[in-house]
């Protein structure tokens, strides 16, 4: 046995000394990067233009608080519309109705044609173009009658505007995502049995969520900082409105830019965070690849095989 033991251990080669590869030319690029920074920070720190004293009194102030919840508002509000009503797009699109297909492709062309700051104009326009809503029988007795005029209700102005423009947009990320499942999948669930709801539900949008995740949190994102264009409704609740406001009275306008700035990475960074483990939890099972501690724990577990 020992002396198999021998013969099995002179079959291994001698361990490789591996010598780390070196590369002087990431420490210059770094050092390059590094310098360049230190000197744009100094210049920013010692630059009174930029009034960092107004900077910090207003980081905090209520009143930016107040328009970053309302920042916040819009967006989930316009992008639950734009979810849901791109959902309903996407599957018009996929219809094997001719109707349904021209309708929302006629949908994506009108929305996805024309700059949202425009559409949001017209929203903001909405009370001009139509002085009151009614409901009823057409030509006939009326049920309910809103007086647009007398709403003041930019804020569902806005949140309309953003996610019917962002459905458009969300309709294709959707499409896609159903798309990239393959057409085994789904006659491999009926074959089994289950319903459409159900091969929607447990086999195709599970596999889709791959597709539609990640491109779903950038557009959320996205919808984040296309709040500030909600002045065109107008609407001056928001966070970019507010320190608007603040610098129209101060007239700093620099410092109070920073401030926004700030909140708007600061929440960008969360959403960031959150798109990251979502991505992470519907991508498991994606890669089979092993890690390099599970390869050597694999190779262990196969020594005494071999020696044997």
């Amino acid at each position: 046995m020992a002396a198999t033991d021998d013969a099995a251990r002179e079959l291994w080669p001698e361990p490789i000394q591996a010598v780390p590869l070196r590369r002087p030319g990431r420490w210059i690029a770094a050092t390059i990067i590094l310098v360049l920074l230190g000197l744009f920070v100094y210049g920013a720190a010692t630059n009174p233009a930029y009034k960092w004293d107004t900077y910090a009194k207003y980081l905090f102030d209520t009143r930016i608080l107040a328009g970053a919840a309302v920042t916040l508002e819009l967006t989930v509000l316009a992008m639950l519309i734009a979810i849901v009503l791109g959902t309903v797009l996407a599957v018009m699109r996929l219809s094997p109705n001719p109707v349904l297909r021209a309708t929302a492709w006629v949908y994506l062309w009108v929305f996805r044609g024309t700059p949202v700051f425009v559409q949001l104009v017209f929203w903001g326009l909405f009370p001009s173009l139509y002085k009151q809503i009614v409901l009823g029988v057409p030509f006939g007795p009326s049920f309910v009658e809103f007086d647009v005029q007398s709403l003041q209700a930019a804020f569902a102005f806005a949140v309309i505007g953003l996610g019917l423009n962002e459905a458009a947009y969300m309709a294709e990320i959707v499409r896609a995502g159903i798309n990239s499942v393959g057409e085994g999948q789904r006659e491999a669930s009926v074959a089994l049995g289950m319903s459409w709801a159900q091969t929607m539900r447990r086999t195709v949008l599970p596999q889709a969520m791959r597709v539609i995740i990640p491109p779903t949190g950038n557009e959320l994102i996205g919808m984040l900082k296309t709040t500030s264009l909600v002045t065109a409704i107008p609407l001056s609740t928001d966070l970019y409105g507010r320190a608007r406001d603040i610098y129209g009275v101060n007239f700093q306008p620099i410092p109070l830019l920073l401030v926004t700035a700030t909140w708007y990475l600061a929440i960008t960074s969360v959403l960031m965070v959150g798109q990251y483990y979502l991505e992470r939890h519907y991508s498991r099972g994606v890669s089979r690849q092993l890690t390099a501690k599970q390869l050597r724990a694999l190779a262990d577990a196969q020594k005494p095989d071999i020696a044997k």
